[in-house]
């Protein structure tokens, strides 16, 4: 709208007098936003539990594989195939990561089928990369362990799948097989019935991960200007510092003292899911009531209190809960449930700054920290307050500011 246009249709001078009048005569309203609804908090808890509960089932493998395995010999003072399944494991968990984020990224851009392009070539591909590295790092006389660990490779590459494109119901039902370990924990079953019990989850997982894909094949290619894969490396990194220290929390005096704390951590990334969102959702919530920044950085680092200390309560109740269940688990002292704490605030902290986009920030502090406990085991809880510390820091820098909730 031009001026000689504003002059000859409306009869006002130029354009900033046209508005003047219309800010006179429209009435303005501005409606307090609507609540969000308490069912949509119920199902995102429904929605994160389940993922808990499938990231946590497959450690019944590990209870039904654990005599297929008693007859190799171990090394460096670690169980028998320890080596070569803590290489494929911490390989696939890099891989996956950094897969799971270039997926996330297509979907974000509308880009379904090319997402399962991804998928399909990426998966496959870490599985093998995961098997090959089990296998370097393997022993001669840890044939069974290899085998496992390739079994773990590709149920990890499919497990990826399924859950990047919302399958975890799929997922669920295909390692419900997995509750047959539960006998296991008091009798000693059949070599071949352990054997088919792990099969039949993994031939499962694969099928179900082929059936997903297959649509996204015969569709067009994706756009140009899609993801960076140097723009997946960051989340590949921050999955191999807090696999580590997922690791490293699992290390015990004996293999069953530390089950507790692993079992606890996989369980408690469900609640841990559900309170990243609520913290979020808060978050947006203030940006909408509140009229000052220092209202809001008061509010927000109220609220990230509370859903960090919901969290580490979650994961302080469910290590109790996992040593009173787990036949033969020690009670866990004092110096193990605050290390134990240390890791969580860690990984909790860690995957709020990856939600907000600092996840090189997150991952560094992770790999340092790693880094640190795996030169001077000693030195674990420490590592672990250090970077703690130094997360927390980071996130009350960045969150407390408005502009990074716009998003």
């Amino acid at each position: 709208m031009t001026d000689d246009h504003i002059r000859l249709t409306y009869g006002r001078a130029d354009s900033f007098a046209l508005a003047e009048d219309l800010y006179a005569r429209v009435e303005r309203h501005h409606p307090e936003p609507e609540p969000p609804s308490g069912r949509a908090w119920h199902s995102e808890l429904a929605g994160c539990l389940l993922r808990g509960l499938v990231f946590a089932l497959p450690g019944l493998a590990y209870v039904l594989a654990a005599p297929l395995l008693a007859g190799e010999q171990g090394r460096f003072g670690l169980p028998a195939g320890t080596v070569p399944l803590l290489a494929g494991a911490v390989t696939g968990w890099v891989w996956n990561q950094a897969l799971s984020h270039r997926a996330h990224t297509w979907l974000g851009l509308g880009d379904r089928p090319a997402a399962a392009r991804t998928l399909l070539v990426g998966a496959p591909t870490g599985a093998a990369v995961g098997t090959a590295v089990a296998l370097a790092a393997a022993a001669p006389t840890e044939t069974a362990a290899t085998a496992f660990a390739a079994g773990q490779s590709l149920y990890l590459a499919a497990a990826t799948v399924l859950l990047v494109l919302g399958r975890e119901r799929a997922l669920l039902c295909a390692l419900l097989p997995l509750s047959g370990a539960a006998p296991a924990l008091h009798w000693d079953l059949p070599a071949l019935l352990r054997v088919g019990l792990l099969l039949a989850p993994l031939t499962a997982s694969v099928a179900l991960a082929g059936l997903v894909l297959r649509p996204g094949l015969h569709r067009g290619a994706g756009g140009r200007g899609g993801p960076s894969r140097a723009a997946s490396l960051p989340y590949g990194l921050f999955g191999l510092g807090s696999g580590l220290l997922v690791l490293r929390a699992g290390t015990g005096d004996t293999l069953v003292s530390g089950v507790g704390a692993v079992i606890a951590l996989t369980l408690s990334m469900g609640p841990a899911e559900w309170l990243l969102h609520r913290f979020r959702g808060q978050g947006l919530s203030r940006l909408r009531t509140l009229t000052t920044a220092r209202e809001f950085r008061r509010a927000i680092t109220g609220t990230l209190v509370l859903c960090l200390g919901g969290y580490l309560t979650v994961l302080l109740a469910l290590a109790l809960a996992a040593a009173l269940a787990w036949p033969g688990a020690s009670w866990p002292t004092l110096p193990r449930l605050i290390t134990l704490l240390l890791i969580g605030a860690v990984l909790w902290l860690g995957l709020l700054l990856q939600a907000f986009g600092a996840v090189l920030s997150a991952a560094t502090t992770c790999l340092v920290a790693a880094g640190a406990q795996a030169v001077q085991p000693a030195a674990g809880p420490a590592a672990a307050a250090g970077a703690a510390t130094v997360l927390a820091v980071l996130t009350c820098a960045l969150l407390v500011r408005p502009t990074a909730h716009r998003h």
